[in-house]
């Protein structure tokens, strides 16, 4: 998994509240366990036509926020049924930060073993970021692990707060199987002494 320190990047605000890993990446695209290749079911419903035309209107499709790598959005984020593949495709199309006044459990806890930081601010602060993000090209936030902080682009600064466990994962780019290797010493001597003393087993 890729490390996550500090992500300065175009910001794309996105004031829908309770969108779900449907409208994420909708049940017709499921049909893969690969992590590539899922972006272009991102949100395909509110971005494409039945034709597979780009809907202009839709803010990832504007020129602006084509390159966007963060998402400023609505409450209840990522509700819905538990899919694996939202952030998946949220990460596909490069997306590295969410930032929202609450998420889903579930997609949650699968933003941080994927690669994706889910940000929770108050609804003041992202009142004040969705402000932000609706600059277009000068939409560029700086949002910081290390410090749990977002800068805007006049410099204005907000604090966030974060389960240490997982910014130790996500600054290390550390996965559930990144943190079992981490143990790779320690299991080893376990099954050599396992193999010593049962070798029956």
């Amino acid at each position: 998994m890729e490390k996550f320190d500090t992500l300065t990047g175009v910001a794309a605000p996105l004031p829908i509240i309770n969108i779900d890993t449907d409208m994420i990446i909708p049940k017709d695209y499921l049909k893969t366990i690969k992590r590539t290749g899922l972006a272009e079911g991102l949100f395909a419903e509110m971005r494409l036509n039945e034709d597979g035309s780009e809907k202009p209107e839709f803010v990832l499709n504007k020129p602006a926020y084509r390159e966007a790598q963060i998402l400023v959005a609505g409450d209840n984020f990522g509700c819905g049924s538990s899919r694996e593949h939202a952030p998946w495709a949220l990460l596909d199309r490069g997306i590295r930060c969410i930032i929202s006044t609450s998420f889903a459990d579930i997609f949650y806890n699968n933003c941080f073993k994927n690669g994706v930081l889910p940000v929770v601010v108050s609804e003041d602060d992202l009142e004040k970021l969705m402000d932000d993000a609706s600059r277009g090209a000068n939409a560029v936030l700086t949002v910081d692990l290390e410090t749990q902080s977002i800068t805007g682009p006049d410099g204005g600064t907000i604090t966030f707060d974060i389960d240490a466990h997982k910014k130790h994962c996500m600054l290390n780019g550390l996965d559930d199987i990144g943190l079992t290797l981490e143990k790779a010493d320690n299991i080893v001597t376990y099954e050599s002494k396992l193999e010593a003393n049962r070798p029956w087993v």
